[in-house]
């Protein structure tokens, strides 16, 4: 899930640029080889890689600030920098893995919200179609919402929040594609579970109008037009002038005889 927000995300790191440290930065990883070099220059070439855009040389660059001058007030700086590089490079692990080494060593800096935010991200760039395993999706939702938890009135608050909605939308995706896949075949309880959790797990998302329809395919199918009628009244209530409404009213128009007996009193 691609979304042209870089140039957001490199204005995003200005304030990363100015802001005043000190103390220790844990050992970063680098293939570089071990040239010493005062900590101005090597922090000076690895922003020039950065301005270049060649993002790699950079991100190995940061890290070597921290390696060599690990105690150095640049050191902290390198660390979040470095994250940001391996972002820009498309190297999403390592950027994941250099924030989570700037949180750990540096839990309570002014620029946590920042880290928290590039870890959520690096998720979020990642997230593959519907049709595939959606681990990494779920790793994005929860790496959003822990940072609208713990800073809801951060500048990246509202930009997660958005992404959030996004991500359950494709979550809700895969509900309906896995759903659809046992309905074709048949396996009716399967799909309504499914259909069940888009409806229950993910209201606010774009599939549940076609959730309430598939439900009461399947309730039909399951001999339980009772629970079908309620879906599809849920529907009309909810989405009455849609096209998934429409089908679900001529499907309940056409099963009118066993709604009759279902609803009839017994004798």
């Amino acid at each position: 899930m691609r979304t042209p927000f870089r140039r957001a995300l490199a204005l995003a790191i200005v304030p990363v640029l100015a802001f005043s440290v000190a103390g220790c930065a844990k050992k970063a990883k680098s293939d570089l080889p071990y040239v010493a070099r005062d900590v101005g220059t090597l922090y000076s070439a690895a922003k020039q890689r950065l301005d270049q855009r060649q993002y790699k040389q950079a991100a190995a660059l940061f890290d070597e600030v921290e390696r060599q001058h690990p105690y150095s007030i640049w050191a902290r700086r390198a660390q979040l920098m470095g994250a940001f590089s391996y972002y820009l490079s498309g190297d999403y692990t390592d950027a994941i893995s250099s924030a989570q080494r700037f949180l750990a060593v540096h839990p309570g800096n002014r620029d946590a919200a920042y880290a928290y935010y590039l870890i959520a991200i690096s998720y979020y760039e990642q997230i593959s179609d519907v049709t595939r395993d959606q681990k990494i999706t779920q790793q994005a939702l929860d790496s959003l919402g822990e940072l609208t938890r713990r800073y809801p009135n951060s500048r990246y608050a509202s930009d997660a929040r958005l992404k959030m909605d996004l991500v359950r939308d494709h979550l809700a995706g895969k509900e309906m594609e896995i759903g659809r896949f046992y309905e074709g075949r048949g396996q009716w309880l399967a799909a309504s579970l499914r259909f069940r959790a888009v409806v229950d797990n993910y209201e606010t998302t774009t599939h549940v109008p076609e959730a309430l329809l598939r439900l009461t395919e399947v309730y039909l199918a399951l001999g339980v037009p009772a629970e079908a009628q309620k879906s599809a009244a849920v529907l009309g209530a909810n989405y009455p002038g849609t096209d998934w409404y429409d089908r679900a009213y001529k499907l309940m128009q056409s099963n009118q005889d066993k709604l009759a007996k279902a609803t009839a009193p017994a004798s």
